[in-house]
C-alpha cells in the first residue's frame, strides 16, 4: 500500500538528507521521485524525462509556505515517509486555510472527458458558431474576394493558431479555470480571470438572443406557405413588394421584401422603438423563446463535461449535414455560379490597404475564440498526457475550412436571389451581420422548392451553432469560480449553475425589447472585441515574459514528450503579442461607426460601449493593485511575489499525483 502524499507523519520520520532545518522538503537536483521497492531502485519511464524521471515545474523548494493541514491547523512538518513498501519523496508546497484547504480538494481526482472526441467535439462546437456562417463570407467578399484568403491564412499561422494551441497547453497543464490558473503562472495578472468572466456573462446576454430569433424562425417554419412569403399578413406595409409573385412587380426604391418586413416588423418588432434612448417593451414572444433556450442549456451542462461531451455530439456535427445539404441545394440552383465568382473573384489591389489585414486578424482570431476561458477550461479536463498539440492544429484547420466552405452555401444563395432579381449580386449582399441570415438567406429558402424543409433544417442548424458556443462560454464561467471557490461551489455545481443561468436571463431582458437589436449590435462591438483583444494580450504576455517561454516549454514537453519549436517559440515571444497590439490599436483608433437599419446610432452610445467594454477590462489594474497592497514586505519584495507562482501544479505520475512548485 502506498501512502498519500498528503499524509501526516512525525518529525522522526524525516530522512536528514531529505529534511531542511526548516523540516521542509528539500529539492534532489537529480530525483523529484524515488520508488524503492525491496532495495532495488525502479526508474520510472512516464514521459520519457531521462535519468530518475524528474518532476518539475522550475522552482526550488524554497517557496513552499508553512505548511498545515488544510483547515488552517499548522503541522510540526511535511515530510513523507516510507509506507509499507514505497518510500516517496517529493516537493510539495501548501499553505493553511482556505488555500490549503483548496489544494487538497485538487489533489482529488478531476472530473475528465468521457471521450476524447468529446473534447473535440467541444472545442469545434465552440470554435465554429454563427459568426462563421455570416461574418466570414461578408468580410471576404468585402476585403478581396480571393485575395483575402492571403492575410486570412497569414494571420491564422502567426496569430491564431499559436494562441489557440498555448490556451490547450495551459488549461491542460495546469488544470484550472481562468481565475485560479493565475496563482501557477503570474498570481499579478490574476485580474485577467475575472474579466474574462465578466465578458463571457455579457456575451451570454445578447448572444442567446441571436438564437431566439432562430428559434422563432423555427417555429414559425412548421407552415405549409412560409410567413415571410407573402404581403398579405398583419405586419405588413404598403411598400411590401414580393418581386418572387407571379404577377409582374417593379421595384422600386421605397420596396421592401416580405422577409425584410417579416424580420424587422414581426420577429423584432423595431418599428415600436424610437432607438436606445426609448427601448419600448419587451416582446413576450422572443422572451418564451429564450426562456426556453436557457433551459435546454441548463440541463445540457449542469452535470459538467460528462453531459455536455454528449450533447455536442449532436449539436457540433449536425450543422456539418445540413451545410452540405445545402451547399449541394445551392449548386444546382440557377445563378448559383454569379454567387461563387463574386464570393471568390480576387482584387489584388485590397492587399495594400492596412484595414484589410486588420480585418483578416480580427476575424481569425475571433473566430478561434482564444481568450473566453473556454480553452483553458474544456482542456483542463483532459488527461495529462493528451497530445494538445495535435487537437489546436486540427479544431484550427476545421474551424477555417468551415468558414471557407459556409461562403460557397451564402454566396451561391445570393447568386440565385441576383438572378431572380435581374441584379448585381452586390446589391443582393448588402445585408451584413444577422440579417443576412434572417432576410436575404431565408427569402431564399422560402422560395425555392420544398422550401419548408430547408427552413426548418436551416434554422435548426442556427440554433445548433449558437448552442454549444454557449455551453462553452458558461463552461467557462463555471469551471473559472469553481476551481477558484471549491470549498463553496464544488458540491453545488447544479445550484451555481441554476443561478448564473437566471443571472443571464435577466442580463438579457434589454435585448428582448422592441429596440433589443440595438443593443445587441451595441454589446457585440463594443462589449467583447477590444475587451478580449486587450486580456489575451496581456495573457500572452504574462506566460511568455514573466513564466517564462523556457519554462512554458518545458511544461509542455512534460506533457507530450517533445518541446515545441522555435516557430512556436518566436510567435508567442513576439509575434502574436504585436499581431493583438496591432489589432487592439486599429480598433481604437478607428471606432466602427454604428448604424442598423435606419437607426445611425448617436455619439453618447460610442461612449456608453467604451464603457461597457472598459467595465471588465477594469478589473485587471484592480487587482494589481489589490495583490501589491495585501502583499506584505518592501515593494521590491512585493512585486517579486507577486509575479512568482504561488501554489503548485499537480502533475499526475502513474497511480501517485505530485505537487511540482
Amino acid at each position: 500500500e502506498t501512502e498519500p502524499l498528503t499524509s501526516k507523519r512525525d518529525v522522526s520520520d524525516c530522512n536528514e538528507e531529505d529534511c531542511k532545518e526548516n523540516r521542509l522538503l528539500a529539492r534532489n537536483p537529480k530525483s523529484a521521485l524515488r520508488l524503492v521497492e525491496d532495495g532495488n531502485k525502479v526508474h520510472p519511464s512516464q514521459g520519457d524525462k531521462g535519468e530518475a524521471a524528474q518532476i518539475s515545474n522550475g522552482y526550488s523548494g524554497g517557496q513552499s509556505s508553512v505548511p498545515c493541514n488544510g483547515m488552517g491547523e499548522v503541522e510540526d512538518a511535511q515530510c513523507t515517509a516510507p509506507a509499507a513498501t514505497t518510500t516517496t519523496t517529493t516537493t510539495t508546497s501548501t499553505t493553511c486555510g482556505a488555500e490549503g484547504q483548496q489544494q487538497l480538494m485538487e489533489l482529488e481526482d478531476r472530473e475528465t472527458w468521457s471521450k476524447k472526441i468529446d473534447f473535440l467535439l467541444s472545442v469545434i462546437g465552440y470554435a465554429v458558431d454563427l459568426g462563421n456562417v455570416w461574418r466570414f463570407p461578408y468580410i471576404c467578399y468585402q476585403n478581396g474576394g480571393g485575395a483575402f484568403l492571403i492575410p486570412y491564412t497569414i494571420m491564422a499561422i502567426f496569430g491564431g493558431i499559436p494562441l489557440f494551441y498555448m490556451e490547450l497547453a495551459l488549461g491542460q497543464y495546469h488544470r484550472n479555470g481562468c481565475i485560479s490558473i493565475w496563482r501557477k503562472i503570474c498570481p499579478i495578472f490574476k485580474g485577467i480571470g475575472f474579466a474574462i468572466c465578466i465578458i463571457d456573462l455579457y456575451v451570454a446576454s445578447y448572444y442567446n438572443t441571436i438564437m431566439a430569433w432562430a428559434f422563432y424562425y423555427l417555429v414559425s417554419s412548421f407552415t405549409a406557405e412560409l410567413p415571410w412569403t407573402s404581403c398579405t399578413n398583419s405586419w405588413n406595409t404598403g411598400n411590401c413588394t414580393n418581386y418572387f409573385s407571379k404577377d409582374n412587380v417593379s421595384w422600386s426604391l421605397h420596396s421592401i421584401s416580405p422577409a425584410e418586413e417579416f424580420y424587422t416588423r414581426q420577429v423584432l418588432q423595431v418599428h415600436r422603438s424610437n432607438g436606445l434612448d426609448d427601448l419600448g417593451g419587451i416582446s413576450w414572444q422572443l422572451t418564451l423563446c429564450l426562456l426556453l433556450i436557457f433551459t435546454i442549456v441548463y440541463f445540457s451542462i449542469w452535470k459538467g463535461v460528462k453531459t455536455s461531451g454528449k450533447v455536442v455530439w449532436v449539436t457540433a456535427t449536425f450543422p456539418y449535414i445540413i451545410l452540405f445539404i445545402l451547399l449541394v441545394r445551392g449548386a444546382t440552383l440557377p445563378g448559383a455560379w454569379r454567387g461563387v465568382v463574386y464570393y471568390l473573384k480576387p482584387d489584388w489591389q485590397k492587399l495594400l490597404a492596412t484595414e484589410v489585414w486588420v480585418a483578416a486578424a480580427a476575424q481569425i482570431f475571433f473566430s478561434l475564440g482564444p481568450g473566453f476561458g473556454v480553452l483553458l477550461a474544456y482542456a483542463s479536463y483532459n488527461k495529462f498526457r493528451n497530445n494538445c498539440y495535435q487537437d489546436a492544429l486540427v479544431t484550427s484547420t476545421v474551424n477555417c475550412m468551415t468558414s471557407f466552405v459556409s461562403g460557397f452555401v451564402i454566396f451561391t444563395v445570393l447568386g440565385y436571389m441576383a438572378e431572380m432579381r435581374n441584379e448585381d449580386v452586390s446589391e443582393v449582399a448588402k445585408d451584413t451581420g444577422p440579417s443576412l441570415l434572417f432576410i436575404t438567406y431565408a427569402e431564399a429558402i422560402a422560395n425555392m422548392p420544398a422550401s419548408t424543409f430547408f427552413a426548418i433544417i436551416f434554422f435548426l442548424m442556427l440554433l445548433t451553432l449558437g448552442l454549444d458556443s454557449t455551453f462553452a462560454g458558461l463552461e467557462g464561467v463555471i469551471t473559472g469560480v469553481l476551481d477558484e471557490f471549491p470549498h463553496v461551489w464544488s458540491k453545488r455545481r447544479e445550484l451555481f449553475v441554476l443561478g448564473l443561468i437566471i443571472v443571464c436571463f435577466l442580463g438579457s431582458l434589454a435585448t428582448l425589447t422592441f429596440g433589443g437589436a440595438y443593443v445587441v449590435k451595441l454589446f457585440e462591438e463594443y462589449a467583447t472585441g477590444p475587451a478580449v483583444l486587450t486580456v489575451v494580450f496581456l495573457e500572452a504576455v504574462a506566460v511568455a515574459w514573466f513564466y517564462g517561454i523556457t519554462q512554458f516549454c518545458n511544461d509542455v514537453k512534460e506533457m507530450l514528450g517533445f518541446t515545441p519549436g522555435w516557430y512556436w517559440r518566436v510567435c508567442w515571444v513576439a509575434i502574436s503579442p504585436i499581431f493583438l497590439l496591432f489589432v487592439t490599436c486599429s480598433f481604437l483608433s478607428n471606432p466602427p461607426e454604428l448604424r442598423l437599419f435606419d437607426y445611425s446610432y448617436p455619439y453618447w452610445t460610442t461612449v456608453v460601449g467604451y464603457c461597457i467594454g472598459t467595465s471588465s477590462i477594469i478589473c485587471i489594474p484592480i487587482y494589481m493593485v489589490y495583490r501589491l497592497i495585501t502583499t506584505p514586505g518592501t515593494l521590491k519584495e512585493r512585486i517579486l511575489k507577486s509575479i512568482t507562482p504561488e501554489t503548485a501544479t499537480e502533475i499526475p505520475f502513474g497511480d501517485i499525483r505530485m505537487n511540482a512548485v
